[in-house]
């Protein structure tokens, strides 16, 4: 019986994670962090939305780079959840607090061209690494260097993610004149 009573008095624990920051430092670096997993939840999806909707002469091309990138954006997703809970923060539960969060606009148009998709991934990214520099700011004050050394890759691929697009739109844009 005793384990049984451990066991329900676990369930209701509250998530307790120990870390050697200060106590400050958790909500403002799980804050920031969670807004960023927002932000690549609705770029990951728009991206996915491009990516099934692409059409015209560079299908192939445009469909394989978009798909590349939606899964790259994926994969971050869930090492910046577990990060968020390392540090004993708690992180988004739902689509619906995703949309509170997200600072990436969605696209619900029925049709865009595939150089307007290119350009608005590329300038989305773009965005996306700049809050990513000030997520990295927020721990760099907060004395939290594993954070920070994961969105020092994280950028690197946003900026390449943006760089690819800028110049398959570039190709885009001259093949199409």
């Amino acid at each position: 019986m005793t384990k049984a009573k451990d066991a329900a008095a676990l369930r209701l624990a509250p998530l307790d994670t120990p870390t050697d920051l200060r106590a400050n430092a958790v909500p403002e670096i799980s804050g920031a962090l969670n807004i960023l997993l927002a932000d690549m939840f609705a770029l990951y999806l728009k991206t996915k939305n491009f990516h099934w909707h692409v059409s015209g002469p560079h299908f192939r091309d445009y469909h394989l780079l978009l798909d590349e990138q939606a899964d790259q954006l994926f994969a971050t997703t869930d090492v910046i959840a577990e990060r968020v809970r390392k540090l004993g923060g708690t992180t988004v539960r739902s689509i619906g607090h995703i949309a509170r969060l997200q600072r990436v606009l969605d696209n619900d148009a029925e049709y865009v061209t595939p150089l307007d998709m290119l350009a608005e991934l590329r300038e989305d990214n773009a965005r996306l690494v700049d809050r990513m520099r000030e997520t990295h700011g927020v721990c760099d004050e907060r004395g939290d260097i594993a954070t920070a050394s994961f969105l020092e890759v994280w950028i690197d691929e946003g900026e390449r993610r943006a760089w690819f697009l800028f110049e398959a739109s570039r190709v885009g844009e001259a093949a199409e004149r």
